[in-house]
């Protein structure tokens, strides 16, 4: 079948079968020696520069003198924009577009060059490398389960089904629209994780202090600091391990959820067991802590489960609260600035650490009253919905990709 599946209308001819060496020129790059680097100059592109591309990271540049760029430019040319650099070592096989005014790109980096000169969309051949259909091809000519490297002669030889460059203008665009969402919803992640993280450096006293830096209208009052003892009654988990969870049955929290999938308030769980006798449930409104972990950082956590009826396995603190403490606010205040210092100093063990119950009631936090805490909580709950909202839409969004892009190439 020389035809996807799904097309844009109007186009009904068959895709041309091809090789990358055939439709335009291929370089490896010149080789720059870390002698050569400079603290100015002309960046260059190393394999890390694209990754950090891709992925949306930031990497210290690396620069080499403008003579040098000259003298390697003028055996190598310069690149335009529009053409494609392709990883050849490491994470192989992932393509980056070349935006304008681009520096040049060198052998230490093992990338390697497609000339775009026009003759094709470059949106289209970078969806093409993130297609099913050459990941497939990738995975056929490597070894040993594995390949350390894609060569210019591999590259040359790529098979690649190729529209008209109308289609192939289509196509770009469309995925372009997709990955400009994909990084609108990443983007808007980070910042909301960003501004969460100064909201509980500004919302919560500094050590030392009584009040916080922001606070609602209509509160004065110096925040109470006292031991958690004073706060909460406690008591402990129950049996269960990884090796008793099920597919449906009785939901269960254990203790390792905690730090591989924090969250302050636990409103839903995706984890089942079959209850067993002596079990331990939620009432509602506890504060769960775990009691090991793999690092002291990891377990100095808090976490607030809202619903009852929940299964609270073993090597999990419980608190139950107080009336004039809110549950999630607890877990807040436990989980970050100085009470988590403390607590995770608190920690033993080495290749397993440890948190007891009575570890957690000399850790002292500071707190208003109820209808402040009340409060707090509702802007980090809005924060963390932000937060779900944009990871859930990014990670559909994906998806949504991957099938178009299985369908919409070949």
């Amino acid at each position: 079948m020389s035809k996807p599946k799904i097309r844009f209308n109007g186009f009904t001819e068959d895709w041309e079968q091809r090789k990358l060496g055939e439709i335009t020129e291929l370089k490896s790059a010149l080789r720059v020696h870390r002698e050569e680097w400079t603290t100015e100059g002309v960046p260059f592109y190393r394999s890390s520069d694209v990754m950090a591309a891709i992925n949306g990271t930031e990497n210290d540049k690396a620069f080499i003198s403008q003579k040098l760029y000259e003298k390697l430019s003028s055996v190598s040319g310069r690149l335009e924009a529009g053409d494609i650099l392709v990883t050849g070592g490491g994470s192989v096989g992932n393509p980056y577009i070349v935006p304008d005014n681009a520096p040049l790109y060198t052998k230490d980096a093992d990338l390697l060059w497609i000339k775009n000169q026009g003759r094709f969309n470059p949106y289209f051949v970078y969806e093409f490398f993130l297609s099913p259909s050459f990941r497939s091809y990738l995975g056929s000519i490597s070894h040993v389960g594995t390949i350390a490297h894609y060569t210019i002669t591999q590259l040359s030889e790529t098979p690649i089904l190729l529209p008209s460059v109308e289609e192939q203008d289509k196509l770009g665009k469309y995925f372009q629209r997709i990955d400009h969402l994909i990084t609108l919803h990443k983007r808007k992640c980070e910042e909301t994780k960003k501004l969460k993280k100064y909201m509980l450096q500004k919302m919560f006293p500094k050590d030392g202090e009584r009040v916080p830096e922001i606070r609602f209208s209509g509160f004065s009052d110096a925040w109470e600091q006292r031991k958690v003892l004073e706060l909460a009654e406690y008591s402990k988990g129950n049996g269960y391990s990884k090796g008793d969870l099920t597919e449906s049955g009785t939901p269960i929290i254990l203790y390792g959820r905690l730090y591989k999938k924090y969250q302050f308030a636990i409103d839903e769980v995706d984890t089942f067991v079959v209850p067993k006798s002596g079990s331990v449930y939620s009432q509602g409104n506890e504060v769960i802590v775990p009691a090991s972990g793999e690092t002291a950082e990891d377990i100095a956590r808090a976490s607030a489960v809202e619903k009852s009826g929940v299964l609270l396995g073993g090597d999990l603190n419980i608190l139950r609260p107080f009336d004039f403490i809110n549950p999630l606010f607890l877990a807040l205040a436990i989980s970050n600035g100085e009470p988590q210092k403390e607590l995770a100093k608190k920690a033993q063990g080495k290749s397993v650490v440890h948190i007891h119950n009575s570890d957690i009631q000399e850790v002292t936090i500071s707190y208003p009253l109820r209808a402040e805490q009340d409060q707090i909580v509702a802007v980090f709950r809005h924060l963390d919905h932000l937060i779900t909202l944009h990871q859930r839409k990014c990670d559909e969004l994906k998806r949504f990709k991957k099938f178009m892009l299985k369908n919409m190439f070949l």
